[in-house]
């Protein structure tokens, strides 16, 4: 096995040669836990790395940490094999955490395609699709989407389904599935080539531990039954991983994600959302927020019926949501700042922290 093969490329390179003096070797991590990481070296062989204490106290988040699909240069010596170093990310698929923290989740660093999972039952929603979208975009990896479990209904349903998540994301590839009988599965194999990450996200009972199981021919991950009244499945993927395929090409597999909260900005939004902003160029006026202001395009549209009703809701839950998060954001760092300049950086994002688990068990903003 070669980095290559692993998804190195010029830009970790280039990267890790201010530590090539230092002794210091590249490696890929593919798991965490509590107390360490799983991580992958050039040859093949995989090892447990801990953080260093550098590396956590220079952080000016939790997502600045590794995580799951990171590079880093690693210190290897007689006792534990040691992180020194996390090299710059080609991209990054996160979303914020669960609860009202202001800081992001790294669902899977360096990835090159995002797969979401869903299927044309219970588990079929737009405006859900339409977040995912959103984190994409911002991430820097292509969309794949896969209306799974194409066995359980009709076809006339299933590709119903497909066309409308079409409509909201013209650049993202979309594909009926089926992980039970096999239809479908050359797509996603297609996009899993030597050296590529793919990271599959959907909720749970959707079928990504069978797609999972499906592309490594064996019962990697066990898999769950589904409620047939409220059409919600069991997690049965429990922590998150990195997966190297016989054929080459790596997966990391996700638990089943309840909450897709924002993380992102307004200009990513926006790009998102093209057919509104298409629209927003015939405003009236320039700062128009499309929320009832005089001579505004969108609402006009929506009233004429061309541009769903749904959509443009959803869009205007977003902003709100994306500017209630940026305020909470600075006032986070604000407050670390504050104690950063006593020496105490550490102590400061983890204060923070705690009090916001106090409020969020209080019920508080």
């Amino acid at each position: 096995m070669q980095l290559k093969s692993l998804g190195w490329c010029k830009h970790f390179d280039d990267a890790f040669d201010r530590y090539r003096s230092m002794g210091w070797v590249p490696a890929r991590l593919v798991r965490e836990t509590p107390i360490n990481f799983g991580a992958v070296l050039g040859d093949g062989e995989e090892i447990e790395v801990v953080l260093g204490g550098r590396v956590w106290h220079e952080a000016e988040c939790d997502a600045d940490l590794p995580a799951v699909g990171d590079w880093v240069a690693v210190e290897r010596g007689e006792g534990d094999a040691v992180i020194r170093a996390r090299l710059p990310r080609r991209s990054c698929f996160m979303r914020k955490m669960p609860g009202n923290s202001a800081q992001a989740q790294v669902i899977g660093a360096n990835v090159d395609v995002v797969a979401v999972v869903t299927d044309a039952g219970a588990d079929f929603n737009l405006r859900r699709m339409e977040r995912y979208f959103t984190l994409i975009s911002r991430s820097g990896a292509k969309a794949l989407v896969l209306v799974n479990k194409a066995d359980l209904h009709e076809a006339a349903r299933n590709r119903d389904a497909a066309e409308q998540i079409c409509r909201l994301d013209l650049s993202a590839e979309v594909h009926v599935t089926s992980a039970l009988s096999g239809d479908g599965l050359q797509v996603l194999k297609r996009h899993l080539q030597p050296g590529i990450t793919l990271c599959i996200v959907g909720s749970s009972g959707v079928g990504k531990s069978t797609l999972v199981n499906e592309l490594l021919g064996e019962e990697w991950q066990w898999t769950g039954e589904v409620n047939e009244r409220t059409g919600k499945g069991r997690h049965t993927t429990t922590s998150r991983e990195l997966v190297l395929l016989p054929g080459g090409g790596m997966l990391i597999d996700n638990p089943g994600m309840r909450e897709i909260q924002m993380w992102t900005d307004e200009s990513t939004l926006r790009t998102s959302f093209a057919d509104l902003e298409a629209l927003a160029a015939e405003c009236r006026f320039a700062d128009c927020r499309h929320r009832g202001d005089a001579g505004c395009a969108v609402r006009a549209a929506v009233d004429a019926g061309t541009l769903d009703a749904g959509r443009h809701a959803a869009f205007l839950n977003l902003e709100s949501e994306i500017a209630a998060l940026k305020a909470r954001a600075e006032k986070r760092r604000m407050a670390v700042e504050r104690w950063s300049k006593r020496g105490y950086r550490v102590k400061a994002r983890n204060l923070e922290d705690r009090i916001q688990l106090e409020r969020d068990e209080r019920g508080e903003p």
